[in-house]
């Protein structure tokens, strides 16, 4: 059976290219978009008050299949092809590629060439901007906002350690769905930072276990190395080296860097034991 999360089609309406493979009442092309807004809540349904999917960045690409009349939009995310509805207001044609992406944690963009303007936005690390020209330390985007350059990177010039990415999250508060330096879940840090490393990486834990990097034997679990990740039903975590992790966790409600052993005893106090740990390299 598809996977929901990935598979977009509802009773009423399906992907045009799924025609013939899923039943729905009508099949549509669906229309690409752009994120415009600095961070787009994509949720389970069309109300603030639904859950958490994920997050959608600045500069992301996402297939539009349908709209309502109270503002919300219908699609699937070409990053990680996650699927749910985002705010219309959040979305707008794609105007140019993105040239760079932001490498801070988090930046400030302001309307003018000074910092003592008040910001227009906050952008966090993995966002696409396009950068039109550049004006001393600033670049200048397409909105005519202007960024610090020491924040943002060419798109394609990747970390060189991932590992160190979400060392740089410690300290940001737990976001069920979250993947970004205001709020972040535990594979959403995984996904963010395989992303500035250059790496593709789905959107679940789930996912994560089934699709990336190699399982390791039980008899090398006391082994770890560095980029190593554990898994537990519904939960990742990073190996940092043999004895310590770094993971986004509901207990201390932020991301943080733990003593493996202790964590491993204290999730399994709560129910859950490691059902894998897989190798990147």
């Amino acid at each position: 059976m598809d996977d929901p999360r990935l598979t977009p089609a509802r009773g009423d309406l399906a992907a045009k290219h799924l025609e013939g493979k899923v039943f729905a009442k009508r099949y549509v092309s669906g229309e690409t978009f752009e994120i415009v807004e600095a961070i787009a809540p994509m949720r389970e349904k069309p109300s603030f008050d639904a859950m958490l999917f994920t997050e959608a960045l600045k500069g992301e690409r996402v297939t539009i299949y349908d709209r309502n009349a109270e503002g919300w939009a219908w699609g699937q995310l070409a990053s990680d092809g996650y699927v749910g509805w985002l705010p219309d207001r959040a979305l707008a044609r794609p105007a140019a590629e993105p040239t760079h992406r932001i490498s801070a944690l988090r930046t400030l963009a302001f309307p003018g060439p000074s910092i003592k303007l008040p910001p227009v936005e906050t952008l966090v690390l993995g966002s696409r901007i396009t950068v039109a020209r550049e004006d001393q330390t600033f670049a200048v985007t397409r909105e005519g906002h202007f960024v610090p350059k020491p924040h943002i990177t060419v798109l394609g010039q990747a970390e060189v350690d991932f590992v160190a990415v979400a060392e740089r999250f410690v300290g940001t508060p737990y976001l069920w769905g979250g993947k970004g330096s205001v709020g972040i879940d535990c594979s959403g840090l995984v996904q963010v930072s395989l992303n500035a490393a250059g790496l593709a990486c789905p959107r679940d834990s789930d996912m994560q276990q089934n699709a990336l990097g190699r399982p390791l034997d039980p008899a090398e679990w006391e082994h770890l190395q560095r980029g190593d990740l554990l898994f537990w039903k519904g939960h990742v975590a990073i190996a940092r080296d043999a004895d310590t992790i770094v993971h986004a966790n509901a207990f201390h409600m932020a991301a943080v860097i733990e003593n493996r052993g202790e964590a491993i005893a204290r999730i399994r106090a709560a129910g859950s034991e490691v059902v894998a740990i897989r190798r990147l390299a």
